[in-house]
């Protein structure tokens, strides 16, 4: 089970993603990121901390996230994964196309 908290902050949209994302759920996490897409937001803040597992559904839901952000001149970053979740971001070679962020603040603030 996740959960999913938005908010907007400083024209970036925060969203606090806390529990396991599994091939169960990750159509929520896609469909929490494409609404915000799809609502105008460019500018997206993924804030991973509470997140203990993430699966490949997951990480393909947040590449596509991504993927339609970038083709609009928007971006997703992400805010300090749980050791976990870096773990599987490095294993799927994604640390090298996401830009990852120790804190929330730093990740707000990269924009």
């Amino acid at each position: 089970m996740i959960e999913i908290q938005v908010s907007e902050q400083d024209n970036v949209s925060l969203l606090e993603v806390s529990g396991r994302v599994d091939s169960m759920n990750a159509h929520e996490l896609g469909q929490a990121l494409m609404g915000a897409i799809n609502g105008g937001k460019m500018r997206l803040v993924l804030d991973l901390s509470s997140v203990d597992y993430m699966s490949s559904a997951g990480l393909r839901e947040i590449v596509s996230a991504l993927k339609k952000l970038r083709h609009g001149a928007g971006d997703l970053r992400i805010a300090q994964p749980s050791h976990r979740v870096l773990e599987v971001l490095e294993m799927a070679g994604l640390d090298s196309i996401f830009q990852i962020y120790p804190s929330r603040i730093e990740a707000l603030a990269s924009f």
